[in-house]
């Protein structure tokens, strides 16, 4: 018999959409002999549907979806998942549709709620397992939750040629959790299918290969993940979904951050080995995940195409290249917003990138703008030295001008301020932070020259000057970021140790940094909340993002000591 996996790009809120989705699969399933396709986590409404999950219309709909759905299924059967709510309660659930009808539906029932996962707020725990039985190439399923209660759960037999293979249903963190393995063994279960909404963070794929492989060698099952593709909001789902053997082997592994269907034959309850794509280095990952955040940010919600100040610097340069490899040059437009201290080779390079990538380009001077803020605040100055406040009028001018061009054209302004500038502060409010979607939002300053290198190591777009060149924001003469900050890689390795890590100033001190550098960079973090908070959002690639991650106060006395 043949399993096939489902790694679709499911929109949020788009019943419609995704049903279509599920059924294009289904076709090209059963064009390949499969019995059973297996869809992500919550297929039918996407994920996270956030408090959608809080709006009675919302599971009436997803409900009228899945019946419709159901009708035009035959010739194989189709494991969806999808929200649910019954007697009262609300369940992240999963149900099988053969020839046209739900014949099980199993409830999730270990709920995470942790970093970006909220499932506690909006559903109940199930507490059955579910399990379904196959001959061959055939699928019979008797279990529905009407027949669920103290008797424990049904297995239903088919009775096709004698021969016959229980399949248990998982749904992401219940197999990171040994009691509903566990119980799905019990309960007859020989292959063990997990559905997953599991989104992307760097180094994540080796987890999930060791907790499944944990769940394999407790329970002795083969386990199929399935998960989901695609960008929503700050997340971005992977993919990457796999195949393991009942010694704990990958099978099969599915490609990362597209769309894909995996055929996987099963022979005496064991799969058969399949493809497997192979591992690449992390900047190609991390790369990938940024295209597709930004493709699926832009095409979900309806905008035309981007644009972003192009500034000559290494982060509007990377930012660039994401977005044509994203969208098309077609769709992308950038504007170089030079003032009497951005340098000749800015210009040069940000015209030279525009031209090789062949993207509209604009020069927009804003030193007449700024002169003109400068006579206005004249009287209000009067005495008093510059400071960053002239910095900040500059970088709101190109605030202004690009959300202008934005709202004239309908295209999104993308950010291109980095991690390590969102965590210090060293951003402007309402100038540089003026946009609608961050890209950079999670890339540490280090990891944005590693992606330059590996982009131009494909093709060369990015001029090597803007690589090279110290960093700088050219807002006043002769500056470079350094003169503000701790060296990157000295900044960007403290930042990691206590945001992603939450390690104290005393633990990162032990590892061999100075302890002023250490006081100066968690003192920017502290004192740099505020400025966050109004951030666009932007898509995240580490365990701990500036977004749903991170939920520090902005009101906040507490002072971390060495002592």
């Amino acid at each position: 018999m043949k399993i096939a996996i489902a790694q679709i790009n499911c929109t949020v809120g788009d019943l419609a959409g995704n049903v279509a989705r599920i059924l294009e699969f289904v076709e090209r399933a059963r064009a390949q002999a499969a019995g059973l396709l297996v869809t992500p986590e919550l297929a039918l409404c996407g994920y996270p549907p956030e408090d959608l999950l809080l709006r009675d219309d919302f599971y009436r709909n997803c409900d009228t979806a899945l019946q419709q759905l159901a009708t035009q299924v035959s010739g194989i059967a189709v494991l969806v998942g999808h929200p649910r709510q019954v007697d009262g309660k609300r369940y992240n659930a999963a149900s099988v549709i053969q020839d046209g009808r739900i014949v099980a539906t199993y409830h999730k029932h270990t709920l995470p709620n942790y970093t970006v996962f909220d499932e506690e707020r909006y559903f109940d725990s199930g507490d059955q397992p579910c399990v379904f039985q196959v001959n061959g190439i055939n699928f019979g399923v008797n279990i529905c939750e009407d027949t669920w209660g103290r008797q424990g759960p049904l297995l239903a037999n088919p009775g096709v040629n004698g021969k016959e293979l229980n399949l248990g249903i998982n749904i992401c963190a219940d197999s990171w959790e040994a009691e509903a393995p566990r119980a799905a063994r019990a309960a007859g279960a020989q292959v063990l299918l997990v559905l997953n909404s599991s989104p992307y963070h760097m180094r994540k794929q080796h987890s999930r290969y060791d907790v499944m492989r944990e769940r394999v060698a407790e329970n002795g099952m083969p386990l199929i993940y399935a998960n989901m593709v695609g960008g929503q909001d700050e997340l971005v789902f992977d993919g990457a979904s796999f195949v393991l053997n009942r010694a704990g082997e990958i099978t099969h592994q599915l490609p990362l951050f597209k769309e894909a269907l995996g055929i996987v034959a099963i022979e005496n309850a064991d799969p058969r080995p399949g493809e497997i794509v192979p591992e690449r280095a992390i900047e190609a990952d991390v790369y990938d995940a940024l295209c597709l955040g930004v493709r699926d940010y832009v095409g979900k919600n309806g905008f035309p195409g981007v644009l972003l100040g192009l500034s000559g610097g290494i982060d509007s340069a990377l930012t660039l290249a994401i977005a044509v490899d994203s969208l098309g040059a077609d769709k992308v437009r950038v504007v170089m917003m030079p003032s009497q201290y951005t340098a000749s080779i800015s210009r040069e390079d940000a015209r030279a990138q525009a031209g090789t990538l062949g993207v509209r380009y604009s020069e927009i001077a804003i030193k007449p703008m700024f002169d003109a803020f400068l006579d206005a605040l004249a009287g209000e100055f009067k005495g008093l030295p510059a400071d960053t406040t002239e910095e900040n009028i500059q970088a709101r001018i190109r605030g202004t001008l690009l959300m202008a061009l934005s709202n004239k054209s309908g295209a999104i302004v993308l950010t291109t301020g980095n991690k390590s500038e969102m965590g210090t502060g060293y951003a402007t409010l309402y100038g540089d932070m003026a946009g609608g979607f961050a890209v950079l939002k999670d890339i540490s300053k280090t990891l944005v020259y590693r992606l330059a290198d590996y982009r131009n190591g494909i093709t060369r777009v990015i001029p090597q000057r803007v690589i090279t060149r110290p960093p700088s924001a050219e807002l006043r003469p002769n500056q470079t970021d350094q003169d503000s900050l701790p060296p990157y890689d000295v900044l960007d390795a403290i930042m990691e140790a206590y945001v992603e890590h939450n390690l104290g100033p005393r633990e990162i001190e032990a590892d061999g940094y100075a302890r002023k550098d250490v006081e100066r960079v968690i003192s920017l973090l502290r004192m740099s909340e505020y400025k966050r908070r109004q951030a666009p959002i932007g898509i995240r690639i580490t365990p701990r993002g500036f977004g749903k991650d991170w939920r520090y106060p902005i009101t906040n006395k507490y002072r971390h000591r060495f002592e």
